[in-house]
């Protein structure tokens, strides 16, 4: 029986095997390489020399670096509010036991199996002046009313983020549904003889007890503000100008069309740095207090 399992557990080892190469080879090999090449001279093509942090200095003097990172910042904080706050929302007005409940879940979680390339083409139609909201409410009679958003320097970046908001609420939805359904009934029960107001409880009873799908929710929401792309290209191509140009396209651009891979690869390096001081602290903590429960 003995040997019998450990043939088992042999087999289960062999069969993660290709998995935990592709991790070390693909995820782990590509990082060290990038951060290799950050600190060499590569242009076109990968050098072996060592240049130290010239590459990271040359890029937080490339003002378009910088304009990406302030873009990146406007548009997380709101992406991130935004979509936390309407999948609250919505998860709370699925949560009354509302009629359809099912259609409704497939309704709100339907844009977020949605490419954002899609996503994009569809709201750079929608916000086009000359075919969209704009001109329909022209034809409505409206003639005066103007909404070119999307191609106006200052506010394009908050179409990329209305998009987005509209793409990703739903994934919110479906996690803060699960943790609202885990909800004992007697707290709702006790709230009701006591008297309180249903939306205080939200607030001050059952919103802290989803701290767990807030913090999984925040977290996917920063890997896609740190990785958005898609949606940018396909929306403004970064423009007008450079006006909503992100960090993702400005590397994508510098390895592609500028062939400088040494610029691009610190430029990712930064981003990878960013995501790790932002998810690291917060999988130690749930780590700790997991361990601390048990």
């Amino acid at each position: 029986m003995r040997a019998q399992r450990q043939s088992v557990s042999f087999a289960a080892y062999i069969a993660m095997l290709p998995m935990a190469l592709t991790v070390l080879l693909a995820y782990l090999g590509t990082m060290l390489w990038t951060a290799r090449v950050s600190v060499s001279s590569s242009r076109t093509f990968p050098a072996s020399d060592f240049v130290g942090a010239s590459q990271y200095v040359r890029l937080f003097n490339n003002e378009r670096w910088l304009l990406s990172l302030q873009n990146v910042a406007v548009y997380g904080v709101l992406f991130i509010a935004l979509c936390l706050v309407i999948g609250f929302l919505l998860a709370v007005f699925i949560d009354q036991k509302v009629m359809a409940e099912g259609a409704l879940r497939t309704v709100f979680l339907y844009p977020y199996a949605m490419s954002f390339v899609a996503t994009g083409l569809i709201w750079q139609w929608i916000l086009n002046p000359e075919l969209g909201i704009q001109e329909v409410l022209h034809q409505l009679g409206w003639s005066g009313a103007q909404f070119d958003w999307i191609v106006d320097q200052d506010m394009a970046i908050y179409t990329i983020v209305i998009a987005t908001v509209w793409q990703a609420s739903g994934l919110v939805m479906a996690l803060m549904l699960s943790g609202l359904r885990g909800v004992d009934e007697e707290i709702w029960k006790a709230a009701r003889i006591d008297g309180i107001p249903r939306w205080r409880v939200y607030l001050s009873i059952v919103l802290p007890m989803l701290k767990p799908s807030v913090s999984t929710a925040f977290v996917l929401l920063f890997v896609m503000v740190v990785k958005v792309f898609d949606a940018v290209v396909a929306m403004t191509q970064g423009g007008p100008g450079t006006a909503s140009e992100v960090p993702a396209k400005f590397i994508m651009d510098y390895l592609f069309g500028r062939a400088n891979i040494g610029l691009a690869s610190a430029a990712s390096i930064v981003l990878l740095l960013t995501v790790l001081a932002i998810v690291a602290p917060l999988y130690y903590v749930r780590n700790r207090r997991a361990a601390l429960g048990a």
